[in-house]
């Protein structure tokens, strides 16, 4: 009996007990917090160029960051089906690990270009890797574990995406004259994250011998049909896309929100946007647990609603707070710790409407991934994941383009940037109002049994 047949038919351990799931977890951890380690190195690397004199290429960065996510997602998904998961898994990591090493070579040279080619290939690996990432929870795991285990996995990944955005200027500030350094701390995380890749257990194949074809990099024929046939499939990868179209746009809002109309400093600003990641963590958790063995849409439409109302709140806190259109007041904090005071109602109602926008997009977000887990054919998981992270990823790159949009009108018609909290709301709205699929239980049964 060979060990895949084996972890199909016995008993499999608790969720909170599997060393598989929490090495799985372990391991996305520290890529998501690479991730946006470096990422964040990179933009305060061309903030610092910017403030020198050069022109401020933070824009460029985004983007070489966000497009191979676009173009290499499908490939990804493609590698997921025709290869065991693990082996995917294990083989980013260690691609991991070497780009880190590239990444010291890059800042030796103090050059931006080279930092981008290694942004690049960064991101590629992580695309790579998504499939895989999301693909293998339905073939370790019991199904009814999937709404707890998908709770848990994004609980984490926003809380690396957080600590390792934060964790980017303290690095930069202990080593500003050789940032060379800052790539060991890249590189520890990327060999701590491939040691626990090897906990995570080995799952079937789902597609062995699976052609490439050009259309691969894309929306694969298999999946494009299988779409326009299942169109509750359709809407739950279209309304993700929404989702984060709608985060896209919140987390540099936040930014200017703070800065430029609460006139906060910079720390504080941050710490606004710490508590809807807070939130987050929060609301992903607590979708898991009341999920019940289900994919629970009740939450897609509680979450729908409190984003709503939330996002409306935040656009009637603007016209309270100090401060209109986007002339920045640049206020320092003595500490860090005076930082987490706020200074007045705004700033408390701001944190706490924010909270509370991360906790509702938690609960939104985690059946939307458990569906898109559980509904395809077991030959198609990781492509149809794959075409997830293409469309997520052109919700992204969309939002871009609006914030861009968004900013022109407010800055051309002097309005306060708090007005496009209460455009968001309305983007939010129709899901709120029409979205409201029956849910589906979840067998409690092995995978492969």
């Amino acid at each position: 009996m060979t060990e895949t047949e084996s972890t199909s038919q016995t008993e499999l351990p608790s969720l909170y007990h599997d060393s598989s799931f929490w090495g799985m977890t372990v391991t996305q951890f520290w890529g998501a917090f690479n991730d946006n380690l470096y990422k964040q190195l990179v933009l305060l690397f061309c903030a610092q160029q910017a403030l020198q004199g050069a022109k401020d290429q933070q824009g460029v960065a985004l983007g070489v960051f966000a497009l191979p996510f676009v173009f290499f997602s499908g490939l990804g998904g493609w590698y997921a089906d025709r290869h065991t998961k693990r082996t995917i898994v294990i083989a980013c990591k260690v691609a991991e690990i070497i780009i880190a090493l590239l990444a010291m070579a890059a800042f030796f040279t103090g050059q931006l270009l080279p930092l981008l080619i290694v942004l690049g290939l960064l991101s590629t690996q992580s695309a790579i890797f998504g499939p895989a990432k999301y693909g293998i929870l339905p073939e370790m795991l019991r199904s009814d574990d999937l709404p707890q285990a998908n709770g848990v996995i994004q609980m984490t990944t926003f809380v690396a995406i957080i600590f390792g955005m934060a964790s980017a200027g303290f690095v930069k500030q202990a080593f500003p004259d050789a940032l060379w350094k800052t790539s060991c701390f890249c590189i520890a995380i990327a060999v701590i994250g491939t040691i626990s890749a090897f906990w995570v257990r080995r799952t079937p194949v789902a597609h062995p011998g699976l052609p490439f074809r050009w259309s691969t990099l894309g929306i694969n024929p298999e999946t494009r049909t299988l779409l326009m046939q299942d169109r509750r499939l359709l809407s739950v990868l279209l309304i993700s896309s929404v989702f984060w179209f709608v985060g896209g746009i919140v987390q540099p809002l936040v930014n200017i929100f703070g800065i430029g109309q609460l006139h906060l400093s910079e720390s504080r600003t941050s710490l606004m946007a710490a508590c809807m990641g807070v939130g987050i963590s929060l609301g992903c958790v607590a979708a898991g647990r009341v999920s019940h063995k289900r994919v629970n849409f009740k939450l897609v439409t509680v979450g729908a609603w409190g984003l709503v109302l939330c996002l409306a709140l935040m656009s009637g806190i603007g016209w309270w707070g100090p401060g209109d259109g986007l002339e920045t007041v640049k206020q320092t904090d003595a500490s860090l710790w005076e930082a987490f005071i706020p200074l007045n109602a705004a700033e408390w109602m701001s944190r706490t409407v924010l909270t509370l926008v991360g906790f509702f997009a938690g609960l939104f977000i985690v059946p939307l991934q458990v569906e898109l887990q559980t509904r395809p054919p077991k030959s198609q998981k990781g492509r149809m994941i794959g075409t997830m992270n293409l469309i997520n990823w052109v919700g992204i790159v969309l939002s871009a383009v609006f914030f861009g949009l968004f900013t022109t009108v407010c800055n051309t018609l002097n309005w306060p940037m708090s007005h496009v909290f209460l455009v968001l709301a309305l983007v939010i709205l129709p899901v709120a109002l029409f979205y409201h699929p029956r849910d589906e239980a979840l067998s409690h049964d092995a995978p492969g049994t």
